[in-house]
Parts: structure tokens; C-alpha cells; sequence
């Protein structure tokens, strides 16, 4: 053996190189092979929360997909576990790790900017990098909502554009005025710095109001410029009264596009979220005294695939990195990890505390379930925009035809299930998908002939199968089309049940597999091992979303069922209640539920049936509907 291979075989495994990391506060970064950061975190032991990686007692989906590319890691102790926050937020920012929540789109969202390190500063639209001696407001996920408050901003507070000429001029020149009046200063809309109309000193207490503005504070803006209104009038300078008019005008046009959603000064962000199986819609209604100032909008790289807290953690980090400014409270749906860590990072940034509440009742509560609306919608129409359902549904089926190796992709999945209660009611449901979508109208359900006393799945869905492909069905339109594939829910037994079904009546050729429930193992034939779909894959979602169909399916049937037969067992005990009877007012109601639910005058007015009996009728049924309750079904 050589040198090279004596090292290669004593180099300690990454299970090894853990058991001496420090337990001390820090940040771990998990590697690749080529040195690529896979994900950053950080723990208040780092010695404990590596070894719950490699022992495998994390319990995220991701983790073993994540754990089977690392090879090395780092780690950087930190003091405290604040500085763990911030740290993890600078790493995360810099290597981008895949594993990490991420907005999906890499663009950047626009400010709206003060430019505090000129002689006049000047507002303006900007996408740029923070710069040192600017100071900003955002983000703004829709830009016209951006440049429409800078139009507002200016018609209360005149203030210079960046975009004026003059400006660019006068503060090259140090903020000495030019002796010549820009357009703006013209028109009402600039102060007028570039002709001497206003001193550095007027200027900046402008500036600091515009400040006050732009975080939300209108009310106390609004009552000074109604008084100096009022002052100028007094003055007869109707002039500048007008001025102050037209500038209140503007705050209330605003404060009409603002929704009212609280009586008290409300100051707080509600980040509403709503996910789906690889991807998360986030909406912040950003309230600034109870008025909802503008609602943004992001979509998230991850969804149910990480727990909700960690989800709400990567993008707390994300987005209080970038904003402006750090409201009172933080209205969530549930609490990120180490949420005291959270709320002494934010009073860090805003320099007053910061609380995080997930509210139960309410008002906010009410503000809460409409972020959680919009957060819904904004998904949708990333969705739509992106064609993201296409583009999904097209990879899994083509991951599903490698995976399985079938001999195409399966644009016709078939998915059965077994509901039963101790053998009694059991029925079979068969749900079609084709491309990927559920296809209603070819969905079938059959109600079990096996005599059983007892709960056999194993055999109910041996009948199913060779009923469903019979040869008899060959000649009906409504089992015409061949699946693709033929997904059973179970394990190994179920499999092996399916295969000598379909191969008992001919089908054979059908590729078939089954889903277990518990570890979302998909069984194949001629495998000792099951097939196992990586987490987060669109295969694996699609299947899921197979099997729970077919499970919805079979238990409303069997629920149906049951329903009917309980309630058709105590109408025989009602006395003078016949056959005859019995069928006219199932005639007349159409179902039980109906006659469950209707009074003794519905009932009495059937043809046929005294009010004596319609009387026992309404009082035996609501004796049914108090005494029993839903039972528990197997499948």
C-alpha cells in the first residue's frame, strides 16, 4: 500500500471530525465535494447540532439527501448567539447555499432612497446596493407602488430629485446655488435650492419630515400642515394657505389607498405564508398606524418540504437584511427557532424592542388570515406567470419513468384503495390521473362482494383488481383506456396481491407498483428493496397526491354507505313505517341526509305518512344524530 493510500485509508470520517467540534455557539457550513457551501446554519452547540446530521436524528426530509453530498464542513465559534444570527445571515448572503430558503426569483427589489450624504439630499427610485450615506425605505415588491409614493412624498414635502438636472449641478458645485431655477422649483414641486430659495438648515428639517413620512407617520404630519394652513390664512396669504391645501390633498388621496385595519396605532409587519410542496408564497402587510401601507409580495425557494418554522426563519433573515426600517411587532404563523435570538437581532436594528406574536384572536388574528390570502394568491400567480405546474408535472413523469424504469412516461396513472370498517361496508376507489392531473370523469368505485368478517385489504384488493381488468370490461367505454401505470396503496403483501390479480385476468403487462404510507416507499416487482423517491422531487408529490385521492375517494364512499345502512336499520324499528313507506320518502328526500335534516311538517307532507309518524321519524333521527359519531375506517 502506498503513502497516498495509507492517508486516504486513516482520514476520519465526517462523523468523526464532529465528535470534536467545540459545544460552544456558532455557525456550521456544510461542503461539498468541490468545496461548494450546501448549507449554513447555526446552533447554540455546534457539537450537538452537527452530530444530529450525521447520527441521523434530524428528522427533516431534506437532511439525508443533504448529508449523502457532504464530505467536509467548517465551523466558526461566535460569542454569543446573536452573533450566530448575524453571522449565519453574512454566510448565507455570500455563498447562496442551495439548502437554504431563498427568494425563487434572483431579482432586486426596488427603494426609494434619501441620498442623506449630499448638501441637499435628493429622493429617488433606486435597485442599487446600500451605499454608505443613503438611506432607504423598501422594499417595494411592486415598483409603481414605489415611484407613486415619491410622487406623494413630493406633493407634501417638496424635496429634490435625483433626476434633476440642476441638482446633479448644484451639488457638484458643494450645494453653492446656480442662480438658475430648475423645471421642478417652477412648477411647485422642488424647494428651490438651486436659486438660494431655501437654506441647508430649512432643507434638513424638511428632509427629517419627509422621513417621518415615508415610515408611515402621517397623522402628525397632516395635523402641522393643517396648522400652518390655518396660520397663513390668518396671515391672508392665500397663496401659501393654497400650498398647504394641495399638500393635505395629497395625504388624504393617500391615506384613501391605505386600508384602515385598526382603531389603534397599530406598527407592525404581518407575514402571511402559504405553501405548497417545493415552493411558498410570502405576503408582508406592512401597517404603520393601523393603515395597511402597501402589502409585499415574495415567492420562496422552499415550501413544505422544510418545517414551517425554519421557512419563516430563512426569510426573516432575508428580508430585515434588506428593509428599512424594523416595526414594533411581527405578526407571524408560527414562531422561527430560537425566536428570542430573532427578537434581540431586530431590537438590535431598530434600537427599541421588537416583539414576534402569533396571534390567536382578534383584530390581528383578522390582519393575520388576510396576509395568509394575499400569501395564497401571490403563489397563484407566480404560478400561472412561470408555468410552474406544467413544468413540474412534466419533470415528474419523467422522473417517474426513470425511476421505475417503465417503458414511457406514465400519462395515465391508475391508483387504488381499499376503505373498510371490520370487513362491513368495504368498498374499492379507483382514481385516474392523466398528465399528471386528476381526470374525475374517469374515476370508478366498487363496493366489495368479499363475505369477510374482518378487515383483509390484502384480498378486497385482489376482487378490485381483477374486476377493474377482466376480460368482461374489455368491451366497456368506461375501463377502454390501458394505464400507463397502476399504483396500489401498500406494501410488499399488497403488491404481491395486485400482481397475481392482474395477472390471473390477462394484465400482466400492466406496470404496477405499490406506495407504502409510512416511509413513501414505492414496492416493485422482482426488488428486495423498495424504490425510495428523493424528498421534494416532483415524482415523489405527484404519487403522494395519487394515493391521498384514492384514499379521499374511498372513504367518502364508504362513509356514504355506512350512513345509509345505519340509518335504514333504525327507520325499520320505527313502527307503521313499511317497505312502501320506506320508499316514498326516499322518493320524496332523494337521500337520508335530507330526511335527517328535515322537520316533522317536511316529512308529514309526503303522500302516505301521518303525522304521528312523521312525529317518531324526526325523533329517532335526532336520537341518530346525537348518539353516533364518525367511526374510525382502515384502508
Amino acid at each position: 500500500m502506498t503513502d497516498a493510500a495509507d492517508k486516504r485509508a486513516a482520514a476520519p470520517t465526517v462523523a468523526e471530525q464532529v465528535a470534536s467540534a467545540p459545544d460552544a455557539p456558532g455557525v456550521y457550513l456544510w461542503k461539498g465535494s468541490s468545496g461548494d457551501v450546501l448549507y449554513v446554519g447555526k446552533a447554540k452547540s455546534l457539537r450537538k447540532r452537527m452530530k444530529q446530521y450525521v447520527l441521523g436524528h434530524d428528522d427533516r426530509p431534506q437532511i439525508p439527501i443533504l448529508m449523502s453530498q457532504v464530505t467536509t464542513f467548517d465551523y466558526v465559534v461566535c460569542d454569543s448567539e446573536i452573533d450566530s444570527l448575524i453571522l449565519e445571515k453574512n454566510l448565507i448572503k455570500q455563498f447562496d447555499p442551495p439548502y437554504n430558503v431563498d427568494y425563487r426569483d434572483d431579482k432586486s427589489y426596488p427603494f426609494i432612497a434619501l441620498t442623506l450624504c449630499d448638501p441637499f439630499p435628493a429622493i429617488k427610485f433606486t435597485r442599487e446596493k446600500h451605499r454608505e450615506g443613503t438611506r432607504y425605505f423598501g422594499p417595494y415588491t411592486d415598483s409603481r407602488a414605489a415611484r407613486a409614493t415619491i410622487e406623494a412624498v413630493r406633493k407634501v414635502y417638496p424635496v429634490c430629485s435625483t433626476q434633476c438636472v440642476e441638482w446633479r449641478r448644484l451639488t457638484a458645485r458643494g450645494g453653492e446655488p446656480l442662480g438658475r431655477a430648475c423645471f421642478d422649483y417652477n412648477v411647485g414641486k422642488g424647494p428651490g435650492p438651486c436659486v438660494g430659495a431655501i437654506t441647508r438648515e430649512e432643507y434638513a428639517a424638511t428632509v427629517e419630515k419627509v422621513i417621518q413620512f415615508l415610515q408611515g407617520r402621517h397623522a402628525g404630519v397632516a395635523g402641522e400642515l393643517e396648522s400652518r394652513m390655518r396660520e397663513a390664512a390668518a396671515d391672508l396669504d392665500y397663496e401659501r394657505a393654497a400650498r398647504f391645501r394641495n399638500r393635505l390633498e395629497a395625504i388624504r388621496v393617500l391615506d384613501e389607498r391605505q386600508k384602515i385595519v385598526s382603531a389603534s396605532p397599530l406598527d407592525a409587519d404581518v407575514v402571511g405564508v402559504y405553501r405548497e410542496e417545493t415552493i411558498a408564497g410570502v405576503n408582508v402587510l406592512v401597517v404603520r398606524e393601523g393603515r395597511v401601507l402597501i402589502g409585499n409580495e415574495f415567492v420562496l425557494d422552499k415550501g413544505l418540504d422544510v418545517p414551517a418554522p425554519e421557512l419563516i426563519a430563512g426569510f426573516l433573515l432575508r428580508y430585515y437584511d434588506e428593509t428599512s426600517h424594523v416595526p414594533r411587532e411581527l405578526l407571524l404563523p408560527e414562531l422561527p427557532d430560537d425566536a428570542v435570538t430573532f427578537e434581540e437581532w431586530l431590537t438590535s436594528l431598530r434600537g427599541t424592542r421588537v416583539h414576534l406574536k402569533v396571534p390567536q384572536r382578534g383584530e390581528k388574528r383578522e390582519l393575520l388570515a388576510m396576509a395568509e390570502t394575499n400569501a395564497r394568491h401571490t403563489l397563484m400567480r407566480h404560478k400561472v406567470r412561470t408555468r410552474y405546474d406544467e413544468e413540474r408535472l412534466n419533470l415528474a413523469l419523467i422522473q417517474l419513468e426513470s425511476a421505475l424504469s417503465l417503458p414511457a412516461p406514465p400519462l395515465r396513472i391508475e391508483c387504488y384503495d381499499i376503505s373498510t370498517l371490520h370487513g362491513r361496508h368495504s368498498v374499492g376507489s379507483m382514481v385516474v390521473f392523466t398528465n399528471g392531473r386528476p381526470d374525475t370523469a374517469a374515476y370508478r368505485r366498487f363496493r366489495v362482494r368479499l363475505d369477510s368478517g374482518e378487515a383483509n385489504d390484502v384480498a378486497m384488493m385482489s376482487e378490485v383488481l381483477r374486476r377493474r381488468f377482466a376480460p368482461a370490461k374489455h368491451g366497456d367505454t368506461r375501463f377502454a383506456t390501458t394505464p400507463d401505470l397502476v399504483i396500489v396503496d401498500g406494501g410488499k403483501p399488497q403488491l404481491s396481491s395486485a400482481i397475481a390479480a392482474m395477472r390471473e385476468v390477462g394484465a400482466d403487462s400492466i406496470p404496477v407498483a405499490a406506495l407504502a404510507k409510512r416511509e413513501e416507499e414505492l414496492w416493485l416487482p422482482g426488488f428486495d428493496e423498495p424504490v425510495v423517491l428523493p424528498a421534494g422531487s416532483a415524482s415523489l408529490y405527484l404519487v403522494k397526491r395519487v394515493r391521498d385521492e384514492a384514499h379521499r375517494f374511498a372513504i367518502t364512499y364508504h362513509r356514504e354507505l355506512r350512513a345509509k345502512a345505519m340509518t335504514a336499520s333504525v327507520l325499520d324499528d320505527i313502527p307503521g313505517l313499511g317497505p312502501k313507506r320506506r320508499k316514498a320518502l326516499i322518493k320524496a328526500f332523494g337521500s337520508v341526509k335530507r330526511l335527517r335534516d328535515a322537520s316533522a311538517e317536511d316529512i308529514a307532507a309526503v303522500p302516505g305518512i301521518p303525522r304521528e309518524i312523521a312525529n317518531e321519524i324526526v325523533a329517532v333521527m335526532g336520537q341518530y344524530r346525537s348518539k353516533t359519531t364518525p367511526a374510525e375506517e382502515t384502508s
